[in-house]
This record gives C-alpha cells, structure tokens and sequence, in this order.
C-alpha cells in the first residue's frame, strides 16, 4: 500500500470513463448538473456529443439513461449516492432494475466521508437499497487501480450496475498488475487470528490497522470485498472456518450493508462470531473526512482495539 499517494475514487472513475469512451462510441454519459464533483466533466469535455447534463432532475436521470440502453447505448449515470439511490430510487426500481436494463449508476460521494456536506448529504443506505434489488450488481471499490478496473469491467456486463465511489482521497493499495473478478473477494494476507472483511474507503484503514497489529504479534488478514453483490461467499466461508473470528468495516450504516450481507452467508454456511463495524443506526454529521472515520469507531485505531478486545 502507497500511503504517500491519494487518489479520490470518483477521480479514478473520471479518468477512467473518458479513457473508455475512446474505445467505445456507445458508452454515453449523463449527469445531474454536478460534473465537476463526479467527474464526469472529463468524459464531457472530449465527448460533447455524447454526454447529457440533465439538470438537479435525478429521477429523469435514470429514466433518460434506461431510454438510452435501449437503444444500444451503455449509459453511465452519475450523481451524488444520496440522490442516485435516494431521490431517484423508484426510478431505478421499475425502470431500470425490473426491466434489467443496460444501466450503469456510479454514485460519488458516499458513506460519512463526504465529511462537512454533513447528514443530508451522506448516503449511509445506498447498498442496503441497492441490494435489495432482484437483476442489480452492486460494487464498492477501495482505490485507483481497482476503481478503473471496475469502471471498465462493468461495460461488458448487460445489465444494470451500481458503483459506489467516494469524495475523499485513499491510498494507492494496488500495483497496475493485478487482476480482480466481479464477485470473488481480494484476500491480503493469510493471518489466522481473524478476517477483517472490508470495503471501499476502510480496506485502507484494514490495512493499517493490519500492520500495527502484526507489531503486537497478532496476525490477521484483510478481505476487500469489491463487489457486495453477487457476494463471495466462497472467501467468506473460507475465512470464518481458518480464523474463527470476523470482524466487517464499512462506511455505511450496519443495517443492510456488508455487515449484514456477510452475516447472512456465515449464518447459513458456517455460524461463527461476527462483529460489525460501521455506522450505528444514525445519521452523520458535519466533520472533515479523517474525524469522522475516527468518531465513528471505523478508522484504523478502532479496528486495532476491536481485534484486541
């Protein structure tokens, strides 16, 4: 892991778009009037023609998008995840989850660490939502590298796909070289005091608290879990019969989320201890990004003390 560089997921997610609209004239790209956010202003200053700035009108979003895939078109939605799964979540129900449309949603600005848009503007139920809905993938990536993997391996799925991105800047924990797969979870490490499962923004945080404990002679591994779902329960199980103990990060709330989707395969495959670490049932609050991973009990120092205890 390169903690000396950062790079916001919704930043990959840019870059990465725009580099994948040059190989593909299908791949069309809307937005919700916040394109410098999102970044999906990269993709429309190369592709005027192809990209669509629907105005604060997330539902009409989803519906201008699930038109555009029927007519061959892989549209690329893209707004804050608190309007994307919240304001526009009907839209995405009927229109484009029921009728498995070629959709893909990435949502930017998710979890607590938007930090000071405060409450309103951190979507802590957007997997929960998301994953209830029957034909919908659901991923969450942890940093550049894996982000613009996902942002290409999503187009050649026909179907619709919700990616989760987010505001702050994470470390570089992927070198150019390695290979991920939709639906089958990274394992960091082979330590047999317990699995630390995580995803999107906390696998860093996984990872450093990795390191600290292994100065204590405790030994854990790390699980970043990409894609939420189709989960992988193979790993999951894997993990909990070697380790025993499973400890789930998120920034999202513990209801409905990884946590929950974890709990729910080792409670029918393999019963062990799971403790979830995420938000509590609440909604945030205004606070820089690193404050509230730590007020919030989901920053490095916490899962260290959760590991020990």
């Amino acid at each position: 892991m390169n903690l000396d560089k950062k790079v916001a997921t919704r930043q990959s997610y840019g870059e990465e778009l725009a580099k994948l609209g040059e190989e593909n004239e299908n791949i069309v790209v809307l937005d919700a009037d916040l394109s410098s956010a999102t970044k999906t202003e990269i993709f429309a200053k190369k592709f005027p023609d192809r990209f669509i700035n629907v105005g604060i009108a997330e539902q009409n979003l989803m519906g201008i998008a699930a038109g555009l895939s029927t007519f061959g078109k892989i549209p690329y939605a893209s707004t804050f995840a608190v309007f994307a799964a919240g304001r526009a979540y009907e839209q995405i129900r009927n229109s484009i989850a029921y009728p498995q449309l070629n959709v893909k949603i990435c949502a930017t600005h998710a979890g607590i660490t938007v930090g000071e848009d405060g409450a309103t503007h951190q979507m802590l139920e957007d997997i929960g939502l998301m994953r209830g809905l029957p034909n919908m993938t659901v991923m969450c990536t942890s940093d550049d590298i894996q982000t613009k993997w996902a942002v290409r391996e999503i187009s050649k799925i026909d179907g619709p796909v919700y990616l989760r991105l987010c505001r702050m800047a994470t470390p570089l924990i992927y070198d150019v070289n390695d290979k991920f797969e939709i639906g089958k979870g990274v394992q960091i490490g082979n330590g047999q005091d317990a699995s630390i499962i995580a995803t999107g923004v906390t696998v860093s945080e996984a990872l450093k608290a990795q390191e600290v404990l292994k100065e204590s002679g405790i030994d854990v591994r790390v699980i970043d879990i990409h894609t939420i779902k189709p989960i992988d329960k193979e790993l999951i199980v894997k993990c909990a019969k070697e380790t025993k103990r499973i400890i789930t990060v998120e920034d999202h709330s513990i209801i409905g989320g990884l946590g929950t989707a974890v709990c729910e395969v080792l409670s029918e495959e393999c019963p062990v201890k799971v403790e979830r670490m995420g938000i509590p049932d609440c909604f945030g609050r205004s606070g820089k990004a690193d404050e509230l991973l730590k007020y919030y009990k989901i920053d490095s120092s916490a899962i260290v003390n959760k590991v020990l205890n």
